[in-house]
């Protein structure tokens, strides 16, 4: 019954939710605090599919973000909070997704479901001012935040609107969207941006209503490259034992373009997961990612995702010893999606849609006995704001 109250309150449109723009919200910064409210909240018909099974859920996926900033002498300052109701609107499971990894229920690994995101998505504070004309800097310092790794987080990329989900790939490219504490800064000249920054390696656990500090035991760096509608971005880091179910270190390394343009936008993405073995072959976890959506009309969106992702589906599962690092039989998975979104209205603040996407699925060899070829539909009345 919870559960079903908090879809209904995200349901009503109420509020007004957007897409965080960090940059154009610094350049706006007035002597006075300057508010924006943003956040997406969809109410969503989950069906999946595979060779022996099948599920049909009532969910929500959804994040509200509230961020302030002002003039301090010569510099700004930014701060920015983020938050979700997934730990009351999803199942504790998660989302069920065909072939999705990453994060535990039960102190085992997920398998074919997104985990809930945390309650706290983003807690920190941004100082930052210029050098000169040509040359700015910035510093962040946030209980929860995102280190200088991947590209553009998946809730706030121009190319998945119409997507709330998170891609397969997702913990090959931008899981690190929501750390447990991060330091970082960055120097930018011209169009290019160079960052980096140290961070606590540990993925959240499963307890969605806290935040779990340790030390800032890894460390990433990315250089962006900006100009107008266009971004692309290399960043390379070290995770210090980010899977609670391994001893094992990760290195993470990723590059990106995205394209944002009045009527349409694209994103390419590609990234590695390099996992050294003790004694043993090392192993590389590959990501291919292109996102897309187009407005045909002012009314109607179409968007499509296609992937393919090297994932460990076939472990067992289970915590290693100390000293034990097991082999990863890898399964290499495809995903197509296509969807279309139809406006259904539009407010001062906040639009309102109704849409839909149909995924087919590539089953590796490996995984044709246990999943055939699966099929996932979702049908969604999604919330989201004009700010």
């Amino acid at each position: 019954m919870r559960r079903l109250l908090v879809l209904a309150c995200l349901a009503w449109p109420s509020a007004a939710w957007a897409q965080h723009d960090h940059a154009a919200m610094m350049a706006a910064a007035a002597p006075a605090w300057q508010w924006r409210f943003d956040a997406q909240a969809s109410l969503d018909l989950n069906d999946q599919h595979r060779k022996f099974t099948g599920s049909t859920t009532v969910e929500s996926q959804n994040w509200f973000m509230l961020a302030a900033t002002r003039t301090v002498g010569t510099a700004s300052v930014a701060l920015d909070g983020m938050f979700s109701l997934e730990p009351l609107t999803l199942p504790k499971l998660g989302a069920a997704q065909v072939f999705q990894t990453g994060e535990t229920y039960d102190r085992m690994p997920l398998i074919d479901y997104q985990h809930p995101h945390d309650l706290f998505m983003g807690l920190g504070a941004t100082v930052s001012g210029a050098w000169s004309s040509a040359v700015r800097w910035s510093f962040t310092g946030a209980l929860v935040g995102e280190p200088t790794l991947g590209p553009t987080a998946f809730m706030h990329r121009a190319s998945s609107l119409g997507q709330p989900g998170a891609p397969l790939s997702h913990h090959t490219l931008d899981s690190t969207h929501i750390t447990h504490g991060v330091l970082a800064g960055g120097v930018a000249v011209g169009a290019f941006t160079v960052e980096a920054s140290t961070f606590h390696g540990r993925e959240p656990d499963e307890q969605r209503f806290d935040i779990e500090l340790g030390a800032l035991d890894s460390y990433a760096a990315r250089v962006w490259w900006r100009r107008g509608p266009w971004a692309a971005q290399v960043s390379g880091g070290h995770l210090r034992q980010p899977d609670v179910t391994e001893t094992s270190d990760l290195d993470r390394y990723t590059a990106s373009v995205e394209y944002r343009g009045a009527t349409a936008a694209v994103t390419v993405a590609v990234g590695v997961n390099h996992l050294p073995q003790l004694g043993a072959r090392s192993v590389n976890e590959g990501a291919l990612l292109v996102d897309a959506a187009w407005r045909v009309r002012p009314h109607d969106l179409v968007f499509l995702r296609a992937e393919l992702v090297d994932k460990d589906i076939l472990e067992a599962g289970g915590y290693d010893p100390p000293g034990f690092v097991h082999p990863h039989p890898l399964s290499r998975v495809g995903a197509l999606t296509l969807g279309y979104e139809h406006r259904l209205g539009a407010w001062t603040h906040y639009t309102l849609g109704l849409g839909g996407d149909v995924t087919a699925h590539r089953t590796p060899p490996n995984l044709l006995e246990n999943y055939g070829h699966p099929v996932s539909l979702h049908v969604r009345l999604i919330l989201k704001s004009t700010y």
